[in-house]
């Protein structure tokens, strides 16, 4: 990178700055030294919020500051990753580097759950960590607690005992939103309150087993990290490492996120935070709102406050209505989001007679739009619980719409994936239960009791590898054994290379893939597509501390049909539509009992969190927003479908004051075919006489 003033002087001149609004620009421009205060920036949905928060790395980069010691903390690799590729762009363009040489990178761009892995890592040997601890995944995490569940014996307990997967929530819970159990329990899970003890007796052999095997699970990355954050001299190291900390999404931490960040900048110095109190909807991962709405106030002085309200996603109509929603919650910084996009075309409240008009009603005016000529990939059906669409599923069915469903088998739940990563866990660590038993019985003639026997003997020795070779198994298993045994040794030998091991591990597992799953074709190509992945990694502890925090959405299968329809619909739950935006935009259900949904009216923070949920539903269309409101539900009894009904009111969140900000359509009339016709004369009868004398 050029380092004379000139060239630095050339670079405020970037396409990247051009672009900048007024307030963008102040919030880019607030002060360029490590020393400077803190930095809240609300910016409204629409509003440019990553153009900005790249702007203002680079700002810092053009001022000085090197990049290795700048720390952007995201929400998502993917979200981390365009903003490397934005940065790196505007660097490129700021200081006319010739096409092909590189930008300089960010050393520490990522997740809080990424960078806290890499630092826990480093400064390993100071915290009583191995420095080859493994990370466990979610699943991982739900078996070793059915595992102790069931040592303890509460899996044997004459009433119900939380299963796995909700003791995992519970504890989660409890770690990041830095509450009591008790609490958590009478708060969350009330029906858990009586199994308190048993909870914690669980929550502690817990922690001691991931200890005892050298593994961290996905909240572990947070916890050893505030707690090491905790021990002044490491907290000096680790802070000493950056001079200016900027965080995407601050909305969405939790109270571990904010604890983390303050240890790091207790003064708030070269401190820079980015979010929207009016788009935090993930209080069920402990997401806290109170952190973005009290941030300013922990600074004395007072952090500076630069709000972006210019919106470039909607028309004008729309964001009016918005604002008059979100106008409406109890505390937020206030903003108004304005737009220069004009537009006769107000959102509509469209009054339905049911689930099964609603639906109706949404496929015709999708038809509708994709005949004007927008495509059906630029509309989205939104909707607060994914059962919402069940009805509307089957009506674009019915009329062959096509559409996708966000959801489906995730990537690292698929079988033969497991496997090949257990194998991967199990010579990082020889100590990991989950991954050492998983990965000695993909071995032919290896069953639960010689893999158990073989894990309770490398769990006591020094040298696993030699534990592991000095092991006999049966004599079916001699020739399987001792190709496995020389895979592990090898992947074991210091220096192995990276990602060339995994292919080894590839080769190693073909014949067994091919043993023991018939449609070993498919799942060959989730293992080769795997293969490809690692070789973005520098190393295998990246790898596959990466993977289990972030990882591919799905797995492969045999191809069927070509698709004939380039084109599909999105249907789409409310919290999977954050950060998307759409030409036009369906929110179905929006009544009482779905938005807000019933189960979360028990406290005004729930209702409002609610409210912002419509908020966030409203600011995804651009040009076109109608909010469905079925005034009659049927009630499903059992297994069978009765003509039971109630009658739903419009959500609380569209009082009358604000229903003139849109269009109200009512339901259409029956088509004429359908009316009934006048009465023809007829020969006169009495039917009453007919129908007593059935009983006579």
């Amino acid at each position: 990178m050029p380092a004379s003033a000139a060239a630095a002087l050339k670079g405020w001149g970037a396409p990247i700055f051009r672009r900048l609004n007024e307030a963008q620009r102040s919030a880019v421009e607030h002060g360029i030294g490590a020393g400077d205060p803190p930095l809240l920036v609300i910016a409204g949905a629409g509003s440019g919020k990553t153009m900005t928060l790249a702007a203002r790395v680079v700002r810092l980069v053009l001022a000085g500051a090197d990049p290795s010691r700048i720390l952007l903390l995201t929400f998502s690799r993917r979200a981390a990753a365009e903003m490397q590729g934005r940065v790196a762009r505007a660097l490129h363009e700021a200081f006319g580097l010739p096409p092909l040489r590189g930008a300089p990178q960010l050393a520490w761009c990522g997740t809080f759950h990424s960078v806290g892995a890499r630092l826990l890592r480093m400064h390993a040997s100071s915290l009583g960590l191995d420095p080859s601890f493994t990370v466990d995944d979610r699943g991982d995490s739900e078996d070793l607690l059915q595992v102790l569940r069931q040592r303890l014996g509460l899996a044997a307990a004459k009433r119900r005992f939380p299963q796995r997967s909700t003791c995992l929530a519970i504890y989660s819970r409890v770690v990041n939103a830095q509450k009591s159990l008790a609490d958590v329990l009478a708060d969350t899970w009330p029906w858990c309150v009586p199994w308190h003890d048993e909870l914690k007796c669980l929550f502690a052999a817990y922690v001691a087993e991931k200890q005892a095997q050298r593994v961290l699970d996905f909240d572990d990355l947070l916890v050893w990290w505030a707690e090491a954050l905790r021990e002044p001299a490491l907290a000096a190291r680790m802070a000493d490492r950056f001079d200016h900390i900027l965080v995407d999404e601050y909305q969405d931490t939790n109270r571990l996120q904010a604890e983390i960040v303050f240890a790091l900048r207790p003064d708030g110095r070269g401190l820079t935070v980015v979010g929207d109190d009016a788009q935090s909807i993930y209080s069920f991962r402990a997401a806290e709102v109170r952190n973005i709405l009290d941030f300013a106030g922990r600074f004395e002085p007072p952090a500076t406050i630069v709000t972006l309200e210019r919106n470039y996603r909607s028309t004008a109509p729309l964001l009016d209505a918005s604002n008059a929603v979100i106008a409406l919650a109890a505390e937020r910084h206030a903003k108004a989001l304005w737009s220069d996009a004009a537009s006769s075309e107000r959102p509509a409240i469209v009054w339905v007679a049911d689930e099964g008009a609603q639906a109706a009603w949404v496929a015709e005016r999708v038809l509708q739009l994709r005949e004007s000529g927008l495509a059906l990939k630029s509309q989205a059906v939104l909707f607060r619980a994914t059962q919402h669409s069940n009805a509307l599923e089957l009506e674009l069915a019915r009329r062959d719409i096509p559409f996708v469903k966000y959801g489906g088998l995730k990537f690292l739940d698929a079988a033969h994936v497991k496997d090949v990563l257990a194998v991967l866990r199990f010579a990082a660590n020889p100590r990991g239960e989950r991954a050492g038993l998983r990965a000695l019985q993909l071995v032919c003639g290896i069953g639960p009791s010689n893999a158990g026997r073989l894990m309770t003997r490398l769990g006591g020795t020094d040298d696993p590898a030699e534990a592991l070779a000095a092991f006999t198994p049966a004599a079916l298993a001699a020739a399987s054994w001792a190709e496995f045994a020389a895979l592990f040794t090898t992947l074991r030998r210091p220096g192995s290379p990276w990602p060339g091991e995994l292919a080894d591990v590839e080769r190693w597992y073909r014949p067994q893939l091919e043993r023991l799953h018939e449609d070993a074709g498919p799942r060959a190509a989730d293992v080769a597509h795997l293969v490809r992945l690692a070789a973005g990694y520098p190393s295998r502890e990246r790898f596959l501390t990466e993977l289990a925090l972030d990882p591919p959405a799905a797995t492969s299968d045999e191809s069927g049909p070509p698709g004939r329809d380039e084109d599909y619909l999105i249907l789409s739950t409310i919290h999977s539509a954050k950060g998307q935006e759409w030409s036009a935009v369906s929110v179905l259900n929006v009544v009482d009992g779905c938005l807000p949904s019933d189960m979360a009216t028990g406290s005004a923070a729930e209702i409002e969190e609610e409210r912002r949920l419509l908020y966030v539903a409203m600011t995804r269309a651009r040009h076109h927003l109608h909010l469905l409101v079925p005034q009659r539900f049927y009630v499903t009894q059992q297994a069978a479908y009765g003509d039971r009904h109630v009658y739903a009111s419009i959500s609380r969140f569209l009082p009358e004051s604000i229903r003139d900000r849109f269009e109200h359509v009512a339901p259409a009339a029956p088509d004429a075919a359908m009316q009934l016709s006048p009465a023809l004369p007829v020969d006169a009868c009495d039917l009453g006489a007919r129908l007593r004398s059935a009983w006579s």
